[in-house]
């Protein structure tokens, strides 16, 4: 896996970050979900370094990324203190301005760095998220059912890690062990074996729950926009983003959207790696 890339971990000042970086051409950053790491994106990263200096990066809390002190506000897992690294990531690699991609968590800390970040973010591409405030503001029976991890993992500590704990292999996989490629699943187990990362985890949802959807709602308010192009994949088997008309969400949200369903479930880049890269290659070059 990703051969040619090289990994290395930067000291931002409020984190350190692990990541790989290869390629040559303008920068890219590719930002992981969850349960995942960087490795998510082991199908299309070499790929997309013919054409682009890569950069794939563990968000923290997550992978091999360090992990932050809690705070009663959760503000310390937010997606806003997850952007910060990542700019601080780009910047000390020579990057003031680049691509980003994010898939699930990742692309949430992507469209806060959009946000917030306006002068550093070139262009953004989201996998298979509508944005937090939107999620929790349209919940029905429907969203609770489906997205019952939300509200599971955002439960006070240590109700969530304690119940995780009895067996993380089960909860981590739920029978999705056939979707990743068994190198990759390795990586997903190895670091979500260790009880931090899944406390940093739980502290994510929590802040979901509190601060990035407080964010997400005075940004609304506020009539703030997303100022680049966006493009949003989404996954066709997802029942949530079939009740919802995902483009029309976005642009709600930014000027200049685009995107499109997949035949697949919600690990684009695992489960239709040829799509998402024709799709990025498509808008990141145009």
């Amino acid at each position: 896996m990703f051969e040619g890339f090289r990994l290395s971990t930067i000291d931002t000042g409020e984190a350190t970050i692990r990541l790989r970086q290869g390629g040559s051409g303008p920068p890219l950053l590719l930002l992981h979900g969850n349960p995942q790491t960087h490795v998510m994106w082991h199908k299309v990263a070499p790929r997309l370094a013919e054409r682009f200096t890569v950069v794939a990066a563990d968000l923290r809390g997550y992978g091999d990324s360090s992990k932050p002190a809690d705070a009663p506000d959760h503000a310390p897992h937010s997606k806003r203190a997850m952007a910060r690294d990542q700019i601080a990531v780009m910047r000390q690699l020579g990057f003031e301005r680049f691509f980003v991609a994010g898939h699930d968590r990742g692309g949430r800390c992507a469209y806060r760095m959009a946000l917030d970040h306006p002068e550093a973010v070139a262009k953004l591409a989201v996998l298979d998220i509508i944005p937090t405030g939107e999620h929790f503001r349209r919940a029905d029976m429907r969203f609770a059912l489906a997205y019952w991890h939300w509200f599971f993992l955002a439960q006070p500590y240590p109700l969530p890690e304690q119940m995780i704990g009895a067996d993380p292999d089960w909860y981590c996989l739920r029978g999705r062990r056939h979707l990743f490629d068994p190198e990759a699943l390795a990586e997903y187990l190895r670091c979500f074996r260790n009880p931090d990362t899944r406390h940093a985890i739980c502290e994510d949802y929590r802040a979901g729950a509190t601060t990035d959807y407080q964010m997400d709602e005075a940004d609304r308010m506020a009539g703030r926009r997303i100022a680049c192009p966006l493009l949003a994949l989404w996954a066709g088997r997802n029942p949530i983003h079939q009740a919802y008309d995902v483009l029309a969400v976005w642009r709600d949200w930014a000027d200049d959207v685009r995107g499109r369903a997949f035949d697949c479930g919600h690990y684009l880049p695992e489960e239709a790696p040829e799509e998402t890269l024709a799709a990025f290659l498509e808008f990141f070059t145009a």
